[in-house]
């Protein structure tokens, strides 16, 4: 077929693989950091975004993020239920792949940002408002956020840039995980119950799943196997890496004690932190961008620790905080010579103000569709579990599954 081109559409799907990999990946990482007995809970809120997101990205979600665009807010149903998304590459979203590839590498971003939020309000949301808030946080802040920045919407116009989603998958991911904190309000224990993670070694191999996935996530996001791609795949390791010796090396001297969860939390942060730069920045400006995620999330932690938020699972201090900072430092780091965008330490001051306008913009409309959205759902069914169901555990009072039987 005419400029397809067979080694970039390999590259992407397979890219989209990896990116698929990631919500089981999260489904562990998160799985293993509640206790036992919320764990199927976890895992299921995880597991069912890729159906339900799915049906709305088919049925209108991709449409209405991709299409062609309306005032700069939202884009038109011509690709409604893949009308027109077939073997044919789109000049505007890979050139040299067929679209309908494009469209199920996007569909995998539009699963997992959900899916990231579910940290936060870990151990006692219902399931059935969880299904209702999933379906219409997608349609009603994903999908125009999208628009607004990859879709040829207002942002994209504007000039504000993300390369693999730091502000469309991680910004808004952690901003709505913040209002959920405050909305459902803190978790409740038996007393004396242990509150660690249940089970690390299923946070280590999340862990490993997401970082994995992560290589797609951010090297599949240049849509052809190229240098970009190569530059972002390296960048991201690298920023991971840094990462996470950082985090081991501060928790380890407040927490007198070398951490595992600590590390991999550190990862963590720091591939969300560089997801925004991967294809903008030098390697070693990555290595920059992993020390000072590491460094800024951590102290995220501690502050949520300090004034009680309940932040479950550290959902809005390693990706939201970590994809704010990220989208800002690529105003900073990007060089020119690696994509074509330039920073400050090229002496484009613009760039760094445009994305402060985009991360501003972004959180803000999030925090508010995030309020109304939780107010409807909570007014159809109750977001927050009754008191006896969240004590005695979500695995037993919901879904009637243990996570194991010995």
């Amino acid at each position: 077929m005419p400029n397809i081109n067979s080694g970039d559409t390999a590259f992407v799907l397979l890219s989209a693989a990896l990116v698929c990999l990631m919500t089981p990946g999260l489904a562990f990482f998160y799985g293993g950091l509640v206790r036992k007995k919320n764990m199927i809970t976890l895992m299921m809120q995880n597991f069912i975004s890729m159906g339900v997101v799915t049906v709305i990205w088919v049925f209108g979600g991709f449409s209405l993020a991709f299409g062609a665009d309306h005032g700069g807010v939202i884009g038109s149903l011509q690709y409604l239920a893949l009308n027109g998304v077939g073997m044919m590459p789109n000049s505007l979203y890979g050139p040299t792949i067929p679209f309908v590839v494009f469209f199920v590498y996007q569909e995998m971003f539009a699963i997992i940002t959900p899916a990231l939020i579910t940290g936060a309000f870990a151990d006692r949301v219902s399931f059935k408002s969880y299904l209702l808030f999933l379906a219409a946080w997608s349609a009603i802040v994903y999908v125009p956020v999208t628009h607004w920045v990859w879709g040829g919407g207002f942002l994209q116009h504007l000039g504000a840039v993300d390369f693999a989603g730091g502000l469309v998958v991680h910004t808004t991911a952690g901003v709505a995980a913040l209002i959920t904190v405050y909305f459902v309000g803190r978790r409740k224990f038996l007393p004396g119950e242990n509150k660690q993670p249940h089970n690390i070694t299923y946070v280590a191999l999340g862990t490993g799943l997401l970082w994995f996935g992560w290589f797609g996530f951010n090297g599949g996001s240049a849509l052809a196997a190229n240098g970009v791609a190569a530059t972002a795949f390296a960048n991201t390791d690298i920023a991971g890496s840094i990462a996470m010796i950082t985090w081991l090396l501060i928790s380890w001297k407040h927490e007198k004690r070398p951490s595992l969860v600590g590390a991999l939390t550190g990862a963590v942060a720091g591939l969300a932190t560089i997801t925004p730069c991967a294809g903008y920045v030098r390697p070693l400006d990555s290595a920059i961008i992993g020390f000072l995620a590491a460094i800024v999330c951590y102290a995220t932690v501690r502050m949520q620790e300090k004034i009680n938020w309940d932040d479950a699972l550290d959902v809005w201090a390693c990706h939201g905080v970590g994809g704010i900072l990220g989208s800002i430092l690529v105003g900073v780091f990007a060089h020119s010579s690696i994509n074509g965008i330039s920073g400050v330490v090229e002496g484009n001051w613009h760039q760094l103000f445009v994305q402060l306008i985009a991360v501003a913009v972004i959180a803000g409309y999030t925090a508010i569709a995030t309020v109304v959205i939780l107010k409807i759902v909570n007014a159809v069914s109750p977001v927050r579990v009754k008191e006896d169901e969240e004590l005695l555990g979500l695995d037993e009072t919901i879904h009637k599954e243990a996570a194991y039987h010995f």
